[in-house]
């Protein structure tokens, strides 16, 4: 297997008006630095592509949407410069999420923790599998879901992002997360999840691309200042990772790995 493949990637396809963007990773797709960066890349230019009416977001494989962050790069900072920077890669994507013209549909065809949370709630609407509950793992490590609390909030409500960012060690069932906004609907089969997806893709990319545009900007209202707010959130996690606690708590996950 080579390094390419080892670190995961990003892939874009078109077809009939719709971008699907497919990231992947083998440790559970999570989410390393080069990761992230290629995400905004490709959010970015499906934005800006004409032959583009409609985005999908997924993950490759059936089991983890997205374990989150990657561990094996959390547990390699050793500064807070370097801390910001990589935190900066989840504001960075929800950032182009939010900005991107285009609607994107969200595919969660299984749990979704941290980070992949955060994915989740910044797509336009999201299907998801029964399988895909959500955890908000970050506190358990000393760190706290700063960056994607926005987006979770936006979604969920300050009430289900407090039970998720403070039972940090639960998982809530996909159910919940489509009781509380998160998810449109919930399929019990990875075939139904996929039709539906497609069907909705297909259906946007029929319709108009200015209204969509235009309804986009309007669901986005309030978040304008986001620009500023998840980097100042991005450097509150940036600092706390270099403690003893996180450093600790790192590498216990690790070694039970």
């Amino acid at each position: 297997m080579n390094d390419a493949v080892l670190a995961g990637g990003v892939t874009t396809e078109v077809a009939h008006g719709i971008g699907t963007i497919t990231f992947f990773h083998p440790l559970s797709n999570s989410l390393p630095g080069l990761v992230l960066s290629a995400l905004v890349d490709a959010v970015r230019a499906a934005g800006s592509n004409p032959e583009i009416r409609v985005v999908v977001l997924q993950s490759a494989g059936e089991k983890v949407f997205c374990g989150g962050a990657s561990f094996d790069e959390l547990s390699t900072i050793a500064d807070a410069a370097t801390g910001d920077r990589f935190f900066m890669g989840f504001a960075n994507v929800i950032n182009a999420l939010r900005t991107c013209p285009k609607l994107v549909v969200g595919r969660i065809q299984g749990k979704a923790v941290g980070g992949g949370v955060g994915l989740a709630s910044s797509v336009d609407y999201c299907l998801a599998h029964s399988s895909a509950s959500v955890k908000l793992s970050e506190l358990a490590v000393g760190i706290g879901p700063f960056v994607v609390g926005p987006a979770v909030e936006r979604k969920v409500g300050l009430s289900g992002m407090s039970q998720l960012a403070i039972d940090a060690t639960r998982f809530r069932s996909a159910e919940w997360a489509e009781k509380h906004g998160l998810y449109a609907e919930v399929f019990d089969t990875h075939t139904e999840l996929d039709a539906a997806v497609a069907e909705l893709a297909q259906r946007l990319a029929s319709s108009s691309p200015e209204a969509m545009a235009d309804l986009k900007r309007v669901l986005w209202q309030g978040t304008e200042q986001w620009d500023d707010l998840l980097p100042e959130r991005a450097a509150i996690s940036g600092r706390l990772v270099l403690s003893d606690f996180t450093k600790n708590a790192i590498a216990a996950f690790k070694s039970k790995g």
